[in-house]
């Protein structure tokens, strides 16, 4: 016989707020989302959508509040979610919820287990990509895994393209977490998960953020589409390299499989939408750049027989 759950969202932005969506949409109660609020939101926030849904939002610092554990066991919640949020959570509130408290990561544990993984797989080169649901234990996307979702991972895709493939995919082993919970906690699968293939990512920018021209153009171009979340902003902001005295940085690039007859760096003709550039072995269309804050067609900032340089 199932049960309508008791659920505390925990979440960041997109996610979050697609995420409230489809738990609205089930017969489950939602007690609270916690989130926090943002002093200048250009687009709707995770805190805005819960109350204009007409849930109770919950601020963020209560994480820090000793007696926290104890409201969620007084609230009587069965799961906590947490989707995308940065918030530390103390152990004591990890126990608290009847049924456990859960976490879409997006990314293929345990072999993408901390910070970026969707960029840090885009820089990898990697084929496919996943998300993953899992239990949360005290270390870091170590705790047992309940369902898992892999899907192939495309040339065209860029860090905002991977991000919301992962949301999709999350969402549907929320629903099924959903589901099964409903049952009671023997229904929920728990996977431990083999530690040995485990390999944890900082939230260290890689190539110190620079774009290194002697690099092999597929190498540039991971890295290039690793950091693009354009229009938004990117954890990693941008590969930057030098032109004269001027740092500039590409934000959109394409690859050519034209070999490169130029030195590393060297910027070579006008394409259609964007102007080559040569890396170790081929050329690289590189179409947008950020400049001082503005993002600019890559034509109108570079010319023919310019030299670009990673040393900044």
């Amino acid at each position: 016989m199932s049960k309508n759950l008791n659920i505390l969202l925990v979440g960041g932005e997109s996610a979050g707020i697609q995420t409230l969506k489809a738990v609205a949409r089930t017969d489950h109660h939602l007690v609270a989302v916690m989130a926090s609020p943002a002093k200048k939101a250009i687009v709707m926030t995770l805190w805005d959508t819960a109350k204009k849904l007409g849930y109770p939002v919950w601020p963020a610092e209560l994480v820090k509040d000793p007696n926290f554990a104890s409201k969620i066991r007084s609230e009587k919640i069965d799961l906590l979610l947490n989707i995308y949020s940065l918030f530390i959570i103390k152990d004591e509130v990890l126990n608290a919820p009847s049924l456990g408290s859960f976490n879409m990561h997006p990314g293929p544990l345990p072999r993408y287990a901390g910070f970026n993984p969707v960029s840090w797989a885009l820089y990898n080169g990697e084929n496919v990509h996943g998300v993953t649901l899992h239990k949360m234990v005290p270390k870091i996307d170590a705790g047992p895994i309940v369902y898992q979702s892999l899907f192939s991972l495309e040339e065209t895709d860029s860090a905002l393209t991977l991000t919301a493939k992962c949301v999709k995919e999350g969402i549907l082993l929320i629903l099924r977490l959903l589901e099964a919970a409903s049952h009671g906690l023997q229904a929920i699968p728990l996977d431990s998960q083999d530690l040995t293939n485990r390999e944890y990512f900082n939230a260290k920018v890689p190539q110190k953020g620079c774009v290194i021209w002697s690099l092999s153009a597929r190498e540039v171009f991971n890295f290039v589409r690793a950091c693009d979340f354009f229009p938004f902003q990117s954890p990693w902001g941008h590969p930057r390299t030098m032109k004269g005295n001027l740092e500039i940085a590409v934000a959109k690039a394409s690859l050519t499989g034209c070999q490169a007859d130029s030195l590393p760096g060297t910027v070579g003709q006008v394409g259609d939408s964007g102007i080559y550039v040569a890396c170790h072995d081929e050329w690289l269309l590189v179409r947008k750049l950020l400049v001082d804050g503005q993002y600019l067609e890559a034509a109108a900032m570079l010319k023919p027989g310019d030299q670009l340089s990673d040393r900044l």
